[in-house]
């Protein structure tokens, strides 16, 4: 309980004396678009590791030599917890707009922030908010942002499932022409959801595959993505299982 007290408390906390730095913010941007990208993408990330420090989560970082500096890509990742965000987040190699769902953008103050930091919010019951959505993250990789999404379209239940992978995901890296990086979260749900509304220690392996180009598989992958991805994904998954 002590875990879950001095985590809402540092993100309430943060959320309210930030505020004047929000302004701060608003008004570099004004001037500046990247160099407010950039402090944010530090800001946020500062108290990112403060929240998995307070939860007591030991991450290991498998393959993060393998995502491109110096271009954008689609980081696409199984998803089982809240703090899926929480731990790849401080890993990017550039500023990253994280696809999210609608509810999150009515979440005071953090809903700026994430404003700040490019994040895309989606109605998953909208099919023309999904097309809107894909279109904007194509906008965000062109102009030198990465984008983050899991495309199972919502948390899975199971550690040890994988939900069905969404094709229209990956359009993201199809109209954009930009790499996919895998990414492999193995026992997130550990921290919180396995034991809600406990937070606990726990350990956590995040394995980042190769940057792979959709142009560059055979045809037949290319018209199926998802499944390629999600079998790909899997069979890291299960390698790591027996490391947490």
């Amino acid at each position: 309980m002590i875990r879950l007290i001095l985590v809402v408390s540092f993100v309430v906390l943060f959320l309210l004396f930030t505020i004047p730095v929000m302004f701060v913010e608003y008004i570099i941007g004004k001037f500046n678009p990247d160099v407010k990208s950039r402090s944010s993408l530090a800001i946020v990330n500062w108290a990112f590791r403060c929240v998995r420090f307070m939860a007591g989560t030991k991450v290991d970082y498998i393959g993060l030599e393998n995502v491109p500096t110096d271009t954008p890509v689609l980081y696409v990742g199984n998803h089982r917890s809240f703090f899926d965000i929480v731990l790849t987040y401080p890993k990017v190699a550039r500023p990253t707009g994280y696809v999210s769902k609608k509810e999150i953008e009515k979440v005071p103050y953090l809903n700026i922030w994430m404003r700040n930091l490019h994040c895309l919010f989606l109605d998953r019951d909208d099919i023309k908010s999904g097309m809107q959505m894909i279109l904007q993250a194509v906008d965000l990789i062109k102009d030198g942002k990465s984008v983050c999404i899991f495309p199972e379209g919502t948390r899975s239940e199971s550690e040890d499932e994988f939900l069905p992978f969404f094709e229209g995901s990956f359009k993201i890296a199809v109209k954009s022409g930009c790499p996919i990086v895998p990414m492999t979260i193995n026992n997130s749900a550990a921290i919180l959801e396995n034991h809600f509304p406990l937070i606990k220690k726990a350990h956590v392996i995040i394995e980042y595959g190769k940057p792979i180009y959709p142009k560059d598989l055979p045809k037949e992958q290319q018209k199926h993505l998802a499944p390629y991805f999600h079998d790909l994904m899997k069979e890291v998954h299960d390698r790591n299982a027996a490391k947490v």
